[in-house]
């Protein structure tokens, strides 16, 4: 797929940026059944309509939308719980450009799944480095993980 910064997980799982409009058809036709958005819906690359071309073409459509520069512990939570209810679908996960999901994905795979940190790094963006404030993020997160 041409879909920017797209990462094929696994037969159930797939990320990427912000796909086109015309790219959710072939997301549809590529068996996927959820989509995830993690944009904030004021984002310059934003689809206005996204839950209703999603919902169109036969998928199911979540939109938990991540502050870029500050995202949370609940914004984390509303994602490990979307992503455990969705666990039996094929699961496509987006946002503007696949940070905030690389974030997400390697926190819910350390926590949830037990990963180590990098059995995790698989289910990240290969070239992303994260900013002060995802690195800090992802920090207090795991900090947080082994304190429980």
């Amino acid at each position: 797929m041409r879909i920017k910064n797209y990462l094929k997980i696994s037969s159930r799982l797939a990320s990427s940026g912000q796909p086109a409009p015309e790219e959710f058809t072939h997301i549809a036709e590529d068996g996927y059944q959820v989509v995830i958005n993690l944009s904030m819906p004021d984002s310059k690359t934003a689809i206005t309509d996204e839950g209703y071309l999603v919902s169109s073409l036969g998928m199911s459509y979540i939109h938990i939308p991540v502050p870029f520069d500050a995202p949370d512990l609940s914004h984390l939570s509303l994602f490990s719980k979307a992503m455990d209810a969705c666990s039996e679908h094929r699961v496509w996960v987006h946002c503007a450009l696949n940070y905030r999901v690389s974030a997400f994905l390697y926190l819910y795979n350390r926590r949830t799944h037990k990963k180590t940190k990098e059995e995790a790094k698989r289910f990240t963006l290969p070239d992303w480095v994260p900013n002060e404030t995802w690195s800090a993020f992802i920090e207090s997160c795991e900090e947080e993980f082994e304190n429980k």
